[in-house]
């Protein structure tokens, strides 16, 4: 069986972090989030990474992660540029990252098997991975039968400050009918709150099935996405801060009726770094499932 490929998106910035959490350490042993992904995903199955970064940062990302995975799994980078759009689209002004839709469009050239692709920030968990490996191996490359893996939204938020999730509507045979980009849910005295299309607070259930883009591809997902990109960069040409985000190509999957989307569901505790203060719990997190042996003491 050939083995699926993990995608990693860490091109992002990371503006409310304050820095490059992609490889910020965790760990007296220097472990970043990421390692934890790829220690899971190669206990999984996966036999191939594919790192979408920056050409900035990536000499200090090769020197952390080529070493590691050498032997181990084959391994390949793939650049998300600002100008990496038709000449049209290209404004100097612009500082971010044209958003995850984007860069998953990038890894078009290096990725021919079944592959997920994750965030570098979050901590996904080990039982995560081996589903969707498992259920990656079994899927035919040349089907669109795609994949994602759900949390419950009371399991994936930060006391810091505000976070972004996918929404999933989720039919009764466990496949997604929909999925929403919230950009800001946050914990105010306690309660789950969002903002709606105009900026005011309201109530979203912490049971909330949400994306935290994880998400299980066969190549045919490719199809998928680059005249829609077209239309957002038309519609948004204008916008500096306007980002293509992977659940919109997901939508575009679903609407075209041709492809499904099923989900698996995660009961696990994510948790990840969006602002500087998250830092010391998934490090006490991390520490705490090294004491328990779910991890050794060095992955490496």
């Amino acid at each position: 069986m050939e083995k699926p490929t993990l995608v990693v998106l860490a091109a992002g910035m990371g503006s409310r972090y304050g820095g490059l959490k992609q490889i910020d350490s965790f760990t007296p042993q220097g472990d970043t989030i990421i390692d934890f992904s790829i220690y899971d995903a190669l206990r999984a199955g996966f036999g191939k990474f594919v790192f979408i970064i920056r050409k900035s940062f990536e000499a200090e990302f090769k020197e952390i992660f080529n070493k590691k995975l050498e032997g181990k799994a084959e391994v390949d980078y793939v650049y998300q540029e600002l100008d990496c759009v038709p000449e049209a689209y290209i404004n100097p002004e612009r500082t971010k990252p044209w958003g995850t839709g984007h860069a998953l469009l990038m890894a078009k050239d290096a990725v021919k098997e079944n592959f997920a692709i994750i965030n570098a920030d979050d901590f996904y968990s080990r039982e995560a991975f081996e589903s969707m490996a498992k259920a990656l191996i079994e899927t035919d490359k040349n089907s669109y039968n795609f994949k994602t893996m759900a949390y419950l939204l009371k399991n994936t938020v930060s006391d810091h400050g505000y976070v972004s999730r996918g929404e999933c509507q989720v039919d009764e045979n466990g496949f997604l009918v929909d999925v929403t980009e919230r950009t800001h849910i946050e914990k105010i005295d306690g309660k789950l709150m969002r903002k709606d299309d105009h900026g005011e607070f309201i109530s979203i259930d912490p049971d909330t099935v949400v994306s935290m883009n994880f998400w299980g591809f066969t190549p045919k997902c490719f199809e998928f996405g680059e005249e829609l990109f077209l239309s957002f960069l038309e519609q948004n040409k204008e916008n500096l801060k306007a980002e293509f985000y992977l659940p919109t190509i997901v939508n575009e999957i679903l609407k075209s009726g041709k492809a499904s989307v099923e989900v698996l569901k995660s009961e696990a505790k994510w948790f990840g770094v969006t602002y500087k203060e998250d830092k010391a719990i998934v490090q006490a997190a991390i520490e705490a499932l090294k004491a328990a042996e779910v991890y050794p003491e060095n992955l490496w």
